[in-house]
C-alpha cells in the first residue's frame, strides 16, 4: 500500500517528494491521487524537476520552514502559489544548547528531544496546522506541504491531514516511516556531536509520532476533539475535506 509505484516522485533535487494518494480512508474510499503531496525542501530542484512538477499540475506549496531555513534555500515555481506557514526549528538549537552546557548528547537524550518536539507541535503550532487544513478545504488544486527534510513538521502535518480524512492510524504510521527509505540527508557534521546522535535527527521513529498522538489523546480527548476544539475544524469541515480529497464512493 505505502510502496505503490506512484507513491514517490523521482526528483533530482528532492528525495522525499511523495503522493498521499491511494490510502484507504473514510468508508473505505481511497485518498485521491495527484492532489496531496509531502516533501523535503524544494530549494534544490533542477529545471527537469520543475518541469515534472508542472506536469503534475502543482498549484500550491505550503512551506513549514523557519525564516532562516527558507532564506538559505529559496525557490520559485512558475504558476505555483507559495504559502508561508512558518514553524521555527527547535531540535538543532536544543542539541547545541545541551552541548554548550556540557550535557551528554547521547542517543537516548536526543530521542527524548525528538519526542518532546512532537508533543510541542500538537499545541504550540496548532494554529499552523489549522491554517493548512483551512487552505485545503477551500481548494483542492494539487498542493505540496514541506519543511526542510520533510520528516518532522511535515510528518505531523501529513498525520493530521490523513487522520482528518479517516485514514487508519496504522496506515498513517506506515506513511510516516517511509521517510527512512527515501530521504537522503545532507552530509553534515556539527562539531563533536556523535554521528549516531546526528543519525537520530535525520530519521523518523514510530515513538516520535506516537508521542504527538498520545498528547492528542491524553490532553485533548482524542483526535476528533483535537480537530474541533484546538484546530477549529469540526464535523462539517471534515466532511467537506473528505469530499474534496477522497474518491467517490
Amino acid at each position: 500500500m505505502t510502496e505503490h509505484p506512484d507513491r514517490v516522485l523521482p526528483l533530482q533535487g528532492a528525495s522525499n517528494f511523495r503522493d498521499l494518494g491511494g490510502y484507504p480512508a473514510d468508508g473505505g474510499r481511497p485518498v485521491r491521487w495527484r492532489r496531496l503531496f509531502r516533501s523535503d525542501h524544494l530549494g534544490a530542484l533542477s529545471e527537469e524537476d520543475k518541469g515534472a512538477l508542472g506536469r503534475l499540475g502543482l498549484a500550491r506549496t505550503f512551506d513549514l520552514r523557519g525564516e532562516r531555513e527558507r532564506a538559505a534555500h529559496t525557490y520559485a515555481l512558475p504558476g505555483v502559489r507559495q504559502h508561508l506557514l512558518t514553524i521555527e526549528p527547535v531540535i538543532v538549537q536544543s542539541v547545541q544548547a545541551m552541548a554548550r552546557e556540557g550535557q551528554a548528547l547521547t542517543v537516548p537524550a536526543c530521542e527524548e528531544l525528538m519526542r518532546d518536539l512532537y508533543r510541542r507541535l500538537v499545541d504550540e503550532q496548532a494554529h499552523r496546522f489549522a491554517e493548512l487544513l483551512d487552505h485545503l478545504v477551500r481548494d483542492d488544486s494539487p498542493a505540496v506541504f514541506h519543511c526542510t527534510a520533510g520528516k518532522d513538521r511535515t510528518g505531523f502535518a501529513a498525520a493530521v491531514i490523513l487522520l482528518a480524512l479517516g485514514v487508519p492510524r496504522t496506515v498513517v504510521m506506515d506513511d510516516y516511516l517511509l521517510t527512512n527509505r527515501h530521504y537522503k540527508p545532507p552530509v553534515l557534521r556539527w562539531g563533536d556531536i556523535d554521528p549516531e546522535v546526528l543519525a537520530v535527527m535525520w530519521r523518523v521513529q514510530q515513538d516520535f509520532l506516537e508521542a504527538s498522538l498520545q498528547r492528542i489523546d491524553q490532553a485533548h480527548g482524542g483526535f476528533d476533539r483535537y480537530l474541533g476544539t484546538r484546530l477549529g475544524f469540526g464535523p462539517a469541515a471534515q466532511t467537506a475535506l473528505r469530499e474534496r480529497y477522497l474518491q467517490p464512493g
